[in-house]
């Protein structure tokens, strides 16, 4: 009886002790996430930071009044990247869990940013870098510089007044920009058809991952979410072509893009490049949860049927 008695303690403490050890992983392993996730969220804020003031860091004559409304925008992005990010619910950026589709898209941009401030620091203290970067940017503008194309489009959306040296600066930087932004979808879509995306990092929560998009306002889902993939995807298509259409309307009110303001032409053509690219990543990541949804739909009513049969 003794005996019993020992072996019935000592298998006890065994399952205490293996509870206790488990208990521990679980909230190591907690702990673990939490602090990835808000180390995660301080790079990713800051290189929200660095995206913002690259441009004013770099270019001269930047008024004391710009330098604090660039400050202050930067931290007001830092603040809600780190909130985004640290937070498990959603919020505002869509796709968070399902890299690397906003890497892609701010890689794009952070580019972007980073070599048409390259191009404008060039022209008044020139490098070897700047130069090579400029060449490629004047190679791609002058190749895609033809009757209504985008860069001829926002080409004459310019002054009639500009000189043929600002024009041609103006040109650079569209053309360097459009290329990117090109690079960035074929890249986004190589990574879609070869990686498997988001399947490949696990499963896709709609709710944490399309935080404006409402599964239960009515209507089929898929036939949504392809209806939204191919309105983004018109959109990307057309943006090129109405941005500079719409510079030049509201050219009286506004007035037009200028040269002498580098940091105004860096952020406008940026935008003029990656807003359009956006809009096709997210299409086609739209179309893409929407195969998804559709696949594992005919994958249960596949199953229902087989059991079915089977009964």
């Amino acid at each position: 009886m003794g005996n019993n008695k020992a072996v019935r303690h000592n298998w006890r403490d065994q399952i205490g002790t293996r509870a206790r050890h488990r208990i521990a992983i679980d909230h190591f392993e907690r702990e673990w996430i939490m602090l990835n996730r808000i180390l995660g969220a301080i790079v990713r804020a800051a290189l929200v930071v660095a995206l913002i003031v690259l441009p004013s860091v770099f270019l001269p004559n930047v008024s004391g009044d710009s330098a604090q409304v660039i400050a202050l925008v930067a931290l007001f992005g830092a603040a809600l990247t780190f909130f985004e990010y640290v937070s498990a619910y959603p919020g505002l950026v869509e796709f968070r869990d399902a890299p690397p589709f906003n890497r892609i898209r701010f890689g794009s941009l952070f580019v972007t940013v980073l070599l048409l401030t390259v191009i404008m620091h060039g022209t008044f203290d020139p490098s070897v870098l700047s130069v090579l970067v400029t060449a490629i940017g004047g190679l791609i503008g002058y190749v895609m510089d033809f009757p209504f194309s985008p860069v001829r489009l926002i080409l004459l959306a310019l002054p009639a007044d500009m000189s043929s040296d600002q024009v041609a600066l103006v040109r650079v930087a569209a053309g360097m920009s459009y290329l990117i932004s090109l690079i960035s979808l074929c890249v986004f879509y190589l990574t879609l058809r070869m990686g498997n995306w988001p399947a490949k990092n696990g499963a896709f929560n709609v709710w944490i991952n399309l935080p404006t998009f409402d599964p239960t306002a009515g209507g089929d889902v898929v036939a949504r979410l392809t209806r939204d993939a191919r309105i983004n995807i018109i959109l990307g298509f057309l943006l090129p072509f109405l941005i500079p259409a719409v510079l030049k309307s509201v050219s009286t009110l506004f007035g037009t893009i200028t040269v002498e303001n580098y940091q105004s032409l860096i952020w406008a053509v940026s935008a003029w490049a990656f807003l359009p690219s956006s809009l096709f990543m997210r299409g086609i990541a739209m179309g893409r949860v929407a195969d998804m949804i559709s696949d594992k739909r005919r994958q249960a009513y596949a199953k229902a049927d087989l059991d079915q049969q089977t009964i």
